[in-house]
């Protein structure tokens, strides 16, 4: 039997030969005493090409955009941030839990970013009864959608206007500057620290490095101690992001193209709602009375995704052109 076509997320991937072969042949240290080489390639790297003063290597994405905020933060400080945020909405709280930093949610516009005037409206004034606001925190992509540069270039102006450091959760930034044609550096240019994750659309299977101002990355390497997140002969994994980052990158126009030919045959399947995609996601709207039948159906077809009223459909590295038909041809089947 053909294996299944996993849609649940750009996370599934697992390792090729060729990335497990680097993994295998790594060179490591203690990270914990900054002597792992393979780590330091990889954020030594990761600075370059982002054009950052420094970087940290973590275990994940949701524990570097928590060092990020109590880098930024102190107690009893506040970020403000969109409510569709990965920040914000799927890590658990844990910028209020553990850091014990307020978040300033805002709503997210329909293309994903923030309407700057909310943002500028939302910053406290300067009185023991507020929360000092110190952050803005963007994402790009967000829910698949790309912030290009002049809005990025606004927000950063806006906040360095108002005193406000910037961060930006960039887990899938790679596929936001391959949609726009633009360099990382570019695109993330003016940000005080990025969070990139090599586990979702580059295919390492764990891993996410912190790029920003010296200072920052200094202050992140005592959270993340304080987070559990110091390893030691992390080269191992490391190795697999050096791997995504010279293989990896310019294939991601792929998932872009499968996503967009799966957004194309469902979009004539009459009862579904198929949001066109910019990025590695479709979003398809379902009713709602029929999703679990839908999931049962598309697992017996060898078809596995996260299916409920707004259904999110991810390609990635281990979903080809040929498993995009088969997606399509298990909803066509179940909606005849």
């Amino acid at each position: 039997m053909s294996a299944p076509v996993d849609l649940r997320s750009d996370t599934v991937t697992r390792p090729g030969a060729g990335m497990r072969a680097a993994m295998a042949a790594a060179e490591v240290g203690d990270d914990v005493f900054g002597d792992d080489p393979t780590v330091l390639r990889l954020q030594e790297r990761m600075a370059a090409r982002f054009g950052m003063e420094a970087a940290l290597f973590f275990p994940s994405g949701t524990q570097s955009n928590l060092a990020a905020l109590m880098s930024h933060c102190e107690r009893g400080e506040e970020y403000i941030v969109g409510q569709e945020a990965h920040t914000y909405r799927y890590e658990a709280g844990g910028g209020a839990v553990l850091g014990s930093i307020q978040p300033q949610p805002l709503a997210n516009r329909p293309d994903g970013s923030l309407d700057l005037a909310e943002v500028e409206a939302a910053i406290k004034p300067d009185d023991p009864h507020f929360a000092r606001t110190r952050l803005l925190a963007l994402e790009n992509t967000i829910g698949g959608r790309v912030l290009g540069r002049p809005y990025l270039e606004c927000a950063v102006a806006l906040a360095r206007r108002r005193g406000l450091a910037t961060h930006l959760d960039g887990a899938r930034i790679f596929n936001a500057a391959v949609k726009l044609g633009t360099p990382v550096a570019e695109l993330c240019r003016g940000f005080d620290s990025v969070s990139v994750c090599l586990s979702k659309g580059l295919g390492a299977p764990a891993g996410t490095v912190l790029v920003g101002a010296k200072p920052v990355i200094e202050r992140a390497k005592r959270a993340r101690k304080i987070l559990g997140g110091a390893m030691r002969q992390a080269g191992i994994i490391a190795a697999a992001g050096l791997y995504a980052l010279e293989h990896h990158l310019e294939r991601l126009a792929e998932d872009h193209a499968n996503a967009a030919r799966l957004a194309a045959g469902l979009a004539g399947i009459r009862g579904l709602e198929v949001e066109p995609p910019q990025t590695n996601m479709v979003f398809v709207r379902l009713p709602s009375d029929r999703t679990a039948a839908l999931k049962a159906h598309l697992e017996q077809s060898g078809v596995l995704a996260l299916i409920g009223p707004r259904t999110r459909l991810a390609t990635h590295l281990d979903v080809s052109a040929d498993g995009i038909d088969r997606a399509i041809a298990a909803f066509r089947a179940f909606f005849a």
